[in-house]
């Protein structure tokens, strides 16, 4: 089965388009059913991306410091991988699992989504996603927030805060429960 939906979330170096990935967390999903699918999950050489030319600064350096030890520790990784090879990783991962026509959904019109495309783009490769299918996180839990429910607030979380796997899978599963709550009013209309 190719899943149509994948959930990205990415931890930087940086909160600027062009910012400096350290792990990149997705999971292919189903929001109509709440299905949670394969995961990819990769941490990403901080150096490659400075070769790369992505943006590294140092109120978000700072900021991570101030994290938990669990949180730290995922983003310095003996194993992590260039950016180049998490990259092509994430777009194999992709052609394996995801529909040709897959929803890249991120946290913000302006972050996820848009430092995914333009490291895709540092590194001159092509993101695996059409800009169309780009999909806010931030946009449906406004939505959910204006129809009574709230569950980023109130879904208990489930691994450790700031690590790019745990936060897209938990983002997964609170925007598959608000999709489903605004879907089913049309449903039983029907």
């Amino acid at each position: 089965m190719k899943y149509k939906h994948l959930m990205v979330d990415l931890e930087t170096m940086s909160n600027k388009s062009n910012a400096a990935i350290v792990s990149i967390g997705a999971v292919a999903f189903e929001p109509s059913t709440g299905e949670i699918g394969p995961i990819f999950y990769h941490t990403v050489d901080l150096t490659s991306c400075e070769h790369a030319g992505l943006h590294i600064d140092a109120d978000t350096v700072l900021w991570w410091m101030k994290q938990s030890s669990e949180a730290r520790a995922a983003i310095v990784d003996d194993d992590a991988r260039t950016i180049q090879s998490a990259l092509l990783g994430l777009s194999a991962f992709a052609e394996e699992h995801l529909s040709d026509r897959v929803c890249v959904w991120g946290n913000g019109s302006d972050f996820d989504n848009v430092v995914l495309a333009n490291a895709y783009v540092a590194c001159d490769f092509n993101p695996f996603w059409k800009f169309w299918n780009n999909r806010d996180v931030r946009t449906i839990v406004e939505l959910g927030r204006s129809a009574g429910i709230d569950p980023k607030r109130t879904l208990e979380f489930e691994g450790e805060q700031h690590n790019a796997l745990a936060d897209a899978i938990h983002q997964a599963k609170y925007v598959s429960i608000i999709h489903q709550h605004l879907i089913k009013p049309i449903a039983d209309e029907v």
